[in-house]
C-alpha cells in the first residue's frame, strides 16, 4: 500500500470513528488526538474491525465490560482506553 493510500485509509477511519453513542465518540476522539497522521497497516486493520461493530457492542469492549476474543483486537481496545496524555 502506498503512502497516499495509507493516508486516505486513515482519513476514512477517522471519519468512521464519529459515533452516535457519545461515550464511544469521546473515546475515539481521544485516540485520534494521540495518533500520528497515518496509522500503521496492522493498527488500521484492527480499527476497521472495531468500527463495524454496533455502538452498544463497541461500548461493551471500550468500557471493559467484555473482552475481545482476538488478543490483537483486545490490545487495540486497551490502547483506546488509555487516558489522554496531559
Amino acid at each position: 500500500m502506498t503512502a497516499e493510500q495509507q493516508r486516505v485509509r486513515t482519513e476514512r477511519l477517522r471519519w468512521h470513528s464519529r459515533r452516535a453513542f457519545l461515550e464511544n465518540d469521546l473515546v475515539l476522539q481521544r485516540f485520534w488526538q494521540k495518533q500520528p497522521e497515518v496509522l500503521e497497516e496492522m493498527q488500521a486493520a484492527l480499527l476497521e474491525r472495531l468500527l463495524v461493530l454496533e455502538d452498544h457492542d463497541l461500548w461493551e469492549l471500550l468500557s471493559g465490560r467484555r473482552a475481545a476474543a482476538d488478543p490483537a483486537v483486545q490490545g487495540l481496545v486497551e490502547l483506546l482506553r488509555q487516558p489522554a496524555v496531559q
